[in-house]
């Protein structure tokens, strides 16, 4: 393997392009035009630019892939994961451009790929699966009901050809299963062209244990011990660990022969993943084989001290696992966890978000790694998965790995983009978390309002950023730049700076001269008492408060100054003193809570609904986000069509609200 073309983006591409690199072997990536000035693009000895305006025109077109892979000379392609790392139709067109294709072959992707071929072919191994049912395009209502009945409730939708948590609906009462299943049908068709889903008894609330398998062309079958990965929203996995905590010796190695069967049976060829439910029981059942590396590997690669990228890549060359090995076996090596750094607002539904980042910086401490797609200045726009960076800690014990990665997220500036770092910080600080009492059901048991963490002082936060600003604004002042900002020569003084953090308004107020004594610090009229200022400089404020000094930093942005404190974070608006009149909105407008596409209107003008009706369907990322009546109402207007695409905050119907002295039209008094 002389050249590797890496058909992804973002973090993985970075990932895989480093591996490759260090193995001496040179890289070509590929890129959308909105990708032109990712890193990844600049990090690969070549770079291939993929015309067209969708992920279908340039990251999931085959023949685009293959051709720039020829065109500049590729050996070999990578598929990552995500986009085409599992489509055995793109793993056969390499081969039949005379690529290795990094990654097992296209028969056991097509057998895999599959979810209810896969369920079959296990349970003829002797793995353990759970009883389940495919559907016919066809079923009825009727239909549906008797097979569910037949599974046992709860069950659960899924996806025949999905992944991701894609197409996945769990369904607890018979009234709900015929709009879980055409929602699931929905989504599987938008994301993974196929509308084939089928029903699986659904285990409440068990754990998530996988194994890493890796596999050679002469049958060599290895497992690289479980990872835990039961924190999850949306099926989307939150937080992974490796070894799992609730894993012992025996169980490991059941579990590790389970997979190992699996991979055999398949004669499975490079990573791959078996995935399992375990119940409380200690009892594990089959899930689904993950043909290609998972986003979670690193936590592995930490316990273990395996390159497992430079491991596909040398078993894609051809070479033995045995020859690959130091020493007899892996054994295991501490404790690591990983977290997922997404783009998403967790107090909103865990929306996805979207705009510029004007600051990334994520320390790496000793024990600490950061997998990356991006870097301060990227736009994070709504076509592609929002995860920004994986961010892994390894510690010789949990506990301290689980230190060492929230000190690392407190420690992070993260601008531009809401994320989920608090909710990070305080899944790592949790008690049940940390006694390893986790599962599938942690984000409903724990709210994660509850749980998102920022302990920063807020007034003394909002007198720092007060203090930045008007030391950014005397650099930059035309006429008596001695004077303080806002200062008038009139009895009233200093103007209040009013500056706006959730849905709070603070009206701060320093007074004094710029060598720091005398300063009367106020927030909403109440005096700050035992405040001195070390240093006030536009991206830098030292404060002592009650005799203890503390470091911010600074960082302005167009009607936004974010605070980075010992404590975390902390970012204010700065309200207009003088807002525009004009600047209303009928009472009862729905927004957008992210951009779009408008993929189900479910009401008309005119129409009476109640708190809880579904107004609007949106897809954004390939996940559905329903807009619903926030109270009972009657619809007055709805501005969206099936079709629209939408940016956040559009309004996208309006609700009047009933009055309860004057009751719809025929509806009695």
């Amino acid at each position: 393997m002389r050249r590797l073309l890496v058909a992804n983006r973002g973090e993985i591409a970075r990932r895989v392009l480093r591996s490759a690199h260090s193995l001496g072997i040179s890289t070509v990536a590929v890129y959308a035009a909105d990708d032109a000035d990712a890193p990844h693009v600049r990090e690969a000895d070549v770079a291939v630019v993929l015309p067209g305006t969708t992920t279908a025109d340039t990251y999931l077109d085959a023949d685009r892939l293959v051709a720039a892979a020829v065109a500049t000379g590729a050996d070999a392609v990578h598929p990552g994961y995500g986009f085409l790392s599992e489509d055995a139709d793109f793993a056969r067109a390499c081969g039949d451009a005379g690529l290795t294709f990094v990654g097992p072959s296209p028969e056991v992707i097509t057998a895999m790929g599959s979810k209810v071929a896969a369920r079959a072919r296990m349970a003829g191994a002797g793995v353990p699966v759970l009883p389940g049912a495919t559907l016919d395009a066809d079923a009825s209502a009727d239909d549906l009901d008797a097979l569910a009945r037949e599974i046992g409730f709860p069950v659960l939708v899924k996806a025949a050809f999905g992944g991701g948590g894609r197409g996945m609906r769990a369904v607890h009462e018979p009234g709900d299963l015929v709009e879980a299943v055409a929602a699931a049908r929905r989504e599987s068709a938008a994301t993974f062209g196929d509308d084939t889903v089928f029903l699986e008894r659904l285990v409440v609330d068990p754990r998530h244990v996988e194994v890493q398998v890796m596999g050679d062309e002469h049958g060599r079958v290895l497992h690289l011990f479980e990872r835990e990965c039961s924190i999850q929203r949306r099926y989307q996995k939150v937080v992974e660990e490796a070894p799992s905590p609730a894993v012992d010796a025996d169980l490991r190695a059941r579990l590790g022969r389970a997979a190992v069967t699996a991979g055999q049976e398949l004669g499975y060829v490079g990573a791959g993943t078996v995935e399992f439910v375990l119940g409380t029981d200690g009892e594990f059942h089959f899930l689904e084989v993950n043909t290609r590396l998972q986003v979670e590997h690193p936590v592995t690669e930490l316990v273990t001290g395996l390159d497992l990228v430079a491991w596909q890549l040398r078993i894609a060359d051809g070479e033995r696992i045995d020859d690959l090995l130091v020493g007899d076996a892996p054994t295991l090596d501490g404790h690591a966890i990983e977290v997922r750094l997404y783009a998403e607002d967790p107090a909103a539904d865990f929306v996805p978000t979207v705009g510029t980042l004007t600051c990334f910086e994520v320390p790496t401490d000793v024990g600490v790694r950061v997998d990356a797609g991006v870097e301060t200045g990227s736009v994070v726009g709504a076509n592609y998965d929002g995860m920004l960076a994986k961010v892994v800690a390894h510690g010789p014990t949990r506990d301290i790995a689980a230190r060492r990665l929230r000190r690392a997220l407190l420690a992070s500036r993260i601008h531009g983009v809401v994320t989920n770092r608090d909710l990070l910080v305080g899944i790592l600080g949790e008690d049940d978390f940390l006694a390893g009492r986790i599962d599938t059901g942690y984000l409903h048991r724990h709210s994660p309002a509850d749980l998102v963490v920022n302990e920063v002082d807020v007034d003394t936060c909002a007198v720092v950023a007060v203090l930045a600003a008007r030391a950014r604004n005397r650099l930059t002042a035309e006429a008596v730049p001695s004077l303080p900002a806002g200062w008038r020569n009139v009895a009233t003084g200093t103007v209040p700076v009013v500056l706006r953090h959730a849905d709070r308004e603070l009206a701060v107020t320093v007074d004094g001269g710029w060598h720091h004594d005398g300063l009367g610090v106020r927030v909403d009229d109440n005096p700050v008492d035992d405040v001195r200022v070390v240093a006030a400089e536009p991206d830098r404020v030292d404060l002592v408060v009650g005799g203890v000094r503390q470091h911010h930093r600074v960082r302005h942005d167009p009607g936004v100054v974010h605070v980075d404190g010992p404590a975390g974070s902390v970012s204010f608006d700065l309200v207009a003193r003088f807002p525009d009149p004009l600047d209303t909105e009928v009472a009862g407008s729905l927004h957008a809570p992210m951009p779009g596409a408008v993929v189900r209107v479910a009401v008309d003008d005119g129409a009476t609904v109640t708190a809880g009706d579904v107004l609007v369907v949106l897809e954004a990322m390939k996940m559905e986000h329903a807009i619903v009546a926030p109270h009972d109402g009657v619809v007055t207007t709805v501005t969206v069509t099936t079709g629209d695409q939408v940016a956040t905050g559009t309004v996208v119907a309006v609700v009047e609200a009933h009055d309860p002295d004057d009751p719809p039209d025929g509806v009695p008094a």
